[in-house]
């Protein structure tokens, strides 16, 4: 995503990004992949869940998450062991939702010129 950011801008659009990780975890990270658009931080995933977009890990889960020595309550500052399931939305200038790529499956997302793509279909 980061690549389209200024194709966005042409587009009068904005590329925000929503995260569970607590500040500082999300300023390495746009350090390390040179990151220039804005990450909002949402605590405990509230905003997730108010949009059904927030899961609990199983238990089986927690291991798996163990075993590779992720600790998610230090990552996201919340001990609830939830995540929010990975959406990209578009959003027009009233604050309605034209798009939704939604898959539980982290390692499925639209590619970015899908995301153009549609900014473009908005006109």
């Amino acid at each position: 995503m980061r690549d389209i950011v200024e194709d966005l801008k042409l587009h009068n659009t904005t590329l925000v990004a929503i995260t569970a990780q607590v500040p500082e975890h999300s300023a390495s990270m746009r350090k390390k992949h040179g990151l220039a658009f804005a990450m909002l931080h949402d605590p405990r995933n509230d905003y997730a869940a108010q949009l059904g977009l927030r899961f609990a890990f199983s238990d089986e889960l927690k291991k798996v998450y163990d075993g590779f020595k992720v600790d998610l309550a230090e990552v996201n500052g919340d001990p609830s062991w939830t995540l929010p399931i990975p959406a990209r939305l578009v959003v027009d200038q009233s604050g309605i939702v034209r798009v939704a790529d939604i898959d539980p499956d982290y390692t499925t997302r639209p590619e970015p010129q899908k995301t153009l793509d549609d900014v473009k279909a908005l006109r």
